[in-house]
């Protein structure tokens, strides 16, 4: 199994935090975001190898932090040649790349850089090889207010995708669909099917949104929180709820 990074978005939202820094490598409790992520991602056994594709803006930052993090799997900083929001490749695009760039050929699993969340990925693997299809990680929402501003997911009893919506005006259901993705070995070549047809090469969230309709995807439900920081506002509000 092989594990990508997204960390080549710009945060605009986050300014002044993030105009000389990535969002990844913002400190919660003294620790950058992305080495929550790195310490999750080394309790799966069987990944091999983890890649963070970032912008040239950053390319610079993660590769240093690259350099001094501890990861039992090695890691690759791959800069995607992006200097913009303008030109971004997008989350999918950045998949695409990262794929290619590679050639990978195994099991992918794809998280957002700034993930600050407190679920396992061990158990959420352990779900995905039950179920033996492609996976999301879901919590169900409690604010019906917000829930325009994700991706939601509707599910059978067993917890199969019926439907997955990036952002809808009506929202189908109250489940949220976080970016932490697990897709099969012969899944991965259908992320360029997908980029090649021309389709929304932005949010993560739009490729499983376009892979139901193709074939299985179930939806792990976690215990735990898992946090948006896209403010400074929310930022600060995590830093004091995760203060030592």
């Amino acid at each position: 199994m092989k594990a990508i990074i997204l960390a080549a978005g710009y945060a605009t939202r986050l300014y002044p935090l993030t105009i000389n820094r990535p969002k990844a490598l913002l400190p919660i409790n003294k620790k950058p975001i992305i080495d929550y992520i790195v310490e999750e991602l080394n309790t799966i056994e069987e990944l091999d190898e983890i890649y963070v594709v970032t912008n040239s803006r950053f390319a610079g930052h993660f590769s240093d932090w690259a350099k001094k993090t501890s990861s039992r799997a090695p890691i690759f900083v791959l800069d995607d040649g992006t200097t913009s929001d303008e030109n971004k490749k997008g989350a999918v695009g950045d998949m695409g790349f990262v794929i290619e760039q590679k050639g990978i050929d195994d099991e992918l699993l794809v998280i957002a850089g700034d993930n600050f969340f407190t679920y396992s990925l061990r158990d959420y693997v352990d779900f995905y090889r039950k179920k033996g299809h492609d996976c999301v990680c879901v919590k169900e929402w409690p604010n019906e207010k917000e829930l325009s501003k994700f991706g939601i997911a509707l599910l059978d009893e067993d917890g199969k995708v019926l439907d997955i919506e990036e952002k809808p005006k009506c929202p189908k259901s109250n489940t949220v669909v976080f970016a932490t993705y697990l897709y099969r070995r012969e899944t991965v070549p259908m992320i360029r099917e997908y980029l090649a047809a021309g389709n929304n090469p932005d949010a993560p969230g739009n490729f499983p949104a376009w892979l139901y309709q193709r074939k299985d995807v179930y939806a792990y439900t976690f215990s735990g929180e898992c946090y948006d920081i896209g403010t400074p506002e929310s930022y600060r509000e995590v830093c004091r709820m995760y203060e030592e």
